[in-house]
């Protein structure tokens, strides 16, 4: 039932009101008493919203409901109120007919392992305690989360000269304007872009990637702006342009986050697919990486042990674990504003840092499971040292390669790297013919 990002799927097929209610039910049946609940722009969150809401109330427990907030919003108020866990309607940086489900812990943690199959079992089995008729919770509507999480990014700006950069804010037609209000707030000179809320995604599709911005990409070059933000349709992820139009992106972003957070025996958190380029740049600083599988629960759970400063993952996914361990679009853009503003440019920032070739692509099956079964079968045999903590990873004296399946999407991903072009494309083709064998 639930992936590596929570329950997502199609609307009317494998996320439905029965399903988002049956959630509902299962919280409040296992002890989840006052559940925070909130949801993207998307048109069928508002119905998953309120199916939701009563399966909570049905089973004694009270709705806190925030309305349409960005995820990391959401998630930041749970704690906040002292509330029990949180729920985002919300597919994220899928398409418009997609929607799902997301659970958070009040450390901004999203639910984990143990957590989700807690809940799935309980809907599994359907054993939900149902209140007597006077015993039914309530819901209740909360006006200040947005100003709370607006808070604490002003606070995370206090210190940069930020009053006179130029920034283009792409919200993607997503729930990220707070960024942009934010910045303008402090005195940045402000252009957005997909600005107004729409769950069809009528500007861009929602994932940020170069391919989807670049309207964003010419008009941050156009009007000479100093920085181009990039938001998801949850504004849990956060991408960038530089200064010259040309897209950042997520492994720049991570080691440019990571050799600035960490000092002499810090950690960071990141992803088996991720660049070379964030352990070198890490090292420089006397850092070092501890690898995690792929999906932000996973990030954040080795981001809150000690020593652990900063997570992050290639998609754009950002914690920092001082202030939460929920991946927090808006605090990136605002702690990605503040380092332009003191040693900008960005283009020259990320030419500082190292860089590898890599090549990511994606091929899409319904039979992912057992294509990856094959897969590692293979693997076993014809190489030395297979890797196993996320999908395969097989690392030789050239680079490396990784072939795992999508946790959201009918998807196998495939990801190669090395330190010049001609191994990086070589080991990509060996990843692709393994998963084709694989396929056969």
């Amino acid at each position: 039932m639930f992936g590596t990002s929570g329950i997502r799927g199609r609307v009317g097929s494998e996320v439905t009101a029965e399903l988002a209610l049956s959630v509902g039910r299962a919280l409040a049946s296992t002890g989840y008493e006052r559940v925070v609940v909130g949801r993207d722009v998307r048109e069928s969150g508002r119905m998953l919203e309120r199916a939701l809401v009563a399966g909570v109330t049905e089973c004694g427990g009270d709705a806190i409901d925030v309305g349409v907030e960005p995820t990391p919003t959401i998630a930041r108020y749970v704690g906040e109120v002292d509330a029990d866990a949180g729920v985002a309607i919300t597919a994220s940086h899928n398409p418009p007919e997609d929607n799902g489900i997301k659970l958070w812990s009040p450390s901004g943690q999203a639910f984990d392992e143990r957590k989700k199959r807690e809940i799935a079992e309980a809907v599994e089995r359907e054993a939900f305690d149902l209140a007597d008729w006077d015993g039914v919770g309530e819901r209740t509507a909360a006006s200040d989360a947005r100003e709370r999480h607006a808070a604490v990014l002003r606070e995370a700006l206090t210190d940069a000269p930020i009053d006179e950069l130029s920034v283009v804010v792409d919200v993607g037609n997503g729930t990220g304007r707070v960024t942009a209000d934010v910045l303008d707030a402090v005195g940045c000179d402000i252009e957005t872009l997909n600005g107004q809320r729409d769950g069809g995604f009528p500007g861009r599709p929602s994932e940020p990637t170069a391919e989807n911005c670049a309207t964003a990409r010419v008009l941050v070059e156009s009007i000479d702006a100093d920085l181009g933000i990039l938001h998801d349709g949850d504004a849990d992820r956060m991408l960038a342009v530089d200064e010259e139009g040309a897209f950042v992106g997520g492994d720049a972003l991570l080691a440019l986050f990571g050799r600035r957070e960490v000092g002499e025996g810090d950690r960071v958190a990141v992803p088996v697919d991720t660049s070379l380029a964030v352990a070198d740049a890490v090292s420089e600083r006397g850092g070092d990486v501890v690898y995690t599988p792929v999906g932000d629960v996973f990030v954040a759970e080795r981001a809150a042990e000690s020593g652990v400063v900063f997570g992050g993952e290639p998609s754009g996914a950002w914690i920092w674990p001082d202030e939460t361990l929920c991946p927090d679009g808006p605090l990136a853009a605002c702690r990605l504003a503040a380092v332009v503003a003191d040693d900008g440019p960005l283009s020259a920032l990320v030419d500082e840092l190292p860089q590898y070739p890599i090549r990511r692509d994606a091929v899409r099956t319904e039979r992912k499971g057992a294509v990856m079964d094959r897969v590692r079968g293979i693997a076993d045999e014809e190489y030395a040292e297979v890797q196993t903590l996320d999908g395969v990873r097989i690392d030789t004296d050239r680079g490396w390669f990784l072939v795992r399946a999508s946790g959201t999407e009918p998807l196998v991903r495939l990801t190669a790297e090395a330190r010049d072009e001609d191994d990086a494309d070589a080991l990509f083709a060996e990843a692709k013919e393994l998963v084709e064998r694989a396929s056969d």
